[in-house]
């Protein structure tokens, strides 16, 4: 029997988006599936979980706002898979995402892949991109201790690896995903996957670009100082992508996509 692979969704209000994710893990061509959404004391998500009955979804309802790393942890209790596939909600995988992260984890104990960076706009019900790039770094663990290329949502690593590395840190937050890539690195095997199967909802026009930098610079100095980074700048994240250290480390991907909207059923009858 193949491998458990349990996808780790927290969710706040997107119940649109949520279906989309839903449906993008629906498509994919890897089956033995379990989808933990912690709803994380947002609007019900039944509605939109309920329209995929084929995939084994377990809601995890909290009573109190928790933020997302705290939600993430909370998932990971009723996470039954061997693997573990951390998904923002309001990001997407291309069908045979889940299928080629499999096949190059052998070897391994954690792989993330590229990405493509969408900027998605809703339009007759579905996202549609109005601008993409592709996200694609040579993996150079020196380099990523100075600016991270790791897209945590489409990563896939051995559950077992929490036994030696411990839970996402709840204390660097905005950070959480470097801290936990970093972690691993230092007691595990880790590979990039050189596809972009991934595509990461992020506009250049606000919203998660940048967040309150005086607020992110707080925890980045408390990453800084867990890892012995030194001093990092809080940039703009498209700003740093300029930088020449990042620039020389661009490597060449293979793009998947279509470009067509991932419609949720949700969006069918009319909800999104």
């Amino acid at each position: 029997m193949l491998p458990l692979v349990s996808v780790l969704t927290p969710t706040y209000n997107r119940l649109g988006e949520l279906g989309e994710l839903l449906e993008a893990v629906s498509r994919q061509t890897y089956k033995r599936l379990q989808v933990v959404v912690v709803n994380d004391n947002g609007v019900p998500v039944e509605p939109v979980c309920s329209l995929y009955p084929e995939l084994d979804i377990r809601i995890v309802n909290l009573e109190t706002n928790r933020k997302h790393v705290r939600a993430r942890n909370i998932g990971l209790q009723y996470a039954d898979g061997d693997y573990i596939m951390p998904c923002d909600d309001d990001d997407l995988l291309v069908p045979s995402h889940i299928e080629t992260m499999m096949k190059h984890i052998e070897g391994a104990d954690m792989v993330f892949s590229d990405a493509e960076i969408v900027n998605l706009v809703w339009q007759d019900g579905a996202r549609v991109p109005i601008h993409r790039m592709e996200f694609a770094y040579e993996h150079d663990l020196a380099a990523m201790r100075q600016f991270s290329t790791f897209v945590p949502s489409g990563s896939l690593y051995r559950k077992i690896v929490h036994e030696s590395v411990g839970s996402f840190d709840e204390q660097v937050y905005h950070y959480w995903d470097w801290d936990f890539f970093l972690r691993v690195s230092e007691k595990h095997r880790v590979k990039r996957v050189p596809i972009a199967g991934v595509l990461y909802a992020f506009s250049q026009d606000g919203g998660n670009l940048s967040g309150q930098l005086e607020d992110m610079k707080a925890y980045l100095n408390q990453l800084s100082a867990k890892h012995g980074l030194g001093e990092l700048p809080a940039k703009n994240f498209f700003l740093l992508l300029e930088e020449p250290e990042v620039q020389s480390r661009r490597a060449d991907t293979t793009v998947l996509w279509d470009g067509k909207p991932f419609r949720s059923r949700y969006a069918a009858i009319g909800r999104a």
